[in-house]
């Protein structure tokens, strides 16, 4: 499902469900981290880092442990750029040379409204006019969720470049779905900070996809060298 949102170049390895045995997959250092957590998140740490490694695998990479870096951003091998989701049931990675892609970010989210209050703490008031309209066409998804999910992908992608915190109004979103084929759609994050420096270019926009399916709202952002 994460495949299809990604350029060719990207590696990309999803799982649904678990069986708890990807527990005994995690290195030392990783399980240690983990080591006091509930049962639950233990699970879904080491579901998604089964999968990166094995995006490394398919990459040509040898497979590491995954650390949390700086504000919890993975540290990706040296020549890679990657980034990883999770949540009830579903875990993700994406992995690419670095040479082929500057960066890239994913985030998938239950396909269902967001918690009262939410949607107002994150959106800007044009996201929020944008959202009603397509709500208005579309009432059958969650453009709320959808752009909370796209809000997550585009600060995945930010962040390596630019080592900054980007808060929810720092970038404004827009969503627009693929006539020819419902549930599946692009969208397009203009920066409302400076954007970061990318082959001597600054970045005044992000692009991606987004997908609707299994229960699940899924988008990915990736920034190309040119």
């Amino acid at each position: 499902m994460i495949e299809e949102l990604l350029p060719g170049t990207v590696v990309a390895v999803e799982t649904f469900g678990s069986d708890g045995s990807e527990e005994a997959a995690l290195y030392p250092e990783e399980a240690a981290l983990v080591a006091q957590a509930v049962a639950k998140r233990r699970g879904e740490f080491a579901a998604v880092r089964v999968c990166a490694r094995s995006a490394m695998e398919k990459l040509g990479v040898a497979p590491q442990a995954i650390l949390p870096g700086e504000r919890g951003a993975p540290a990706w091998p040296e020549g890679v750029v990657g980034s990883m989701t999770h949540c009830d049931g579903y875990a993700a990675a994406a992995l690419a040379r670095a040479g082929d892609l500057a960066s890239l970010g994913i985030d998938a989210e239950p396909h269902g409204p967001l918690p009262d209050g939410v949607l107002e703490a994150v959106a800007l008031p044009a996201e929020r006019v944008r959202l009603a309209r397509l709500a208005a066409g579309r009432p059958q998804v969650h453009w709320d969720r959808l752009l909370f999910s796209a809000k997550e992908s585009v600060y995945k992608a930010w962040f390596p470049l630019t080592r900054k915190w980007l808060d929810f109004s720092e970038a404004d979103i827009e969503l627009t779905e693929d006539p020819d084929a419902p549930g599946q759609g692009r969208l397009r994050a203009e920066l409302l900070v400076p954007g970061p420096l990318v082959s001597g270019r600054r970045l005044r926009y992000f692009e991606g996809r987004w997908t609707i399916a299994t229960g699940l709202a899924t988008t990915a952002v990736t920034i190309p060298h040119t």
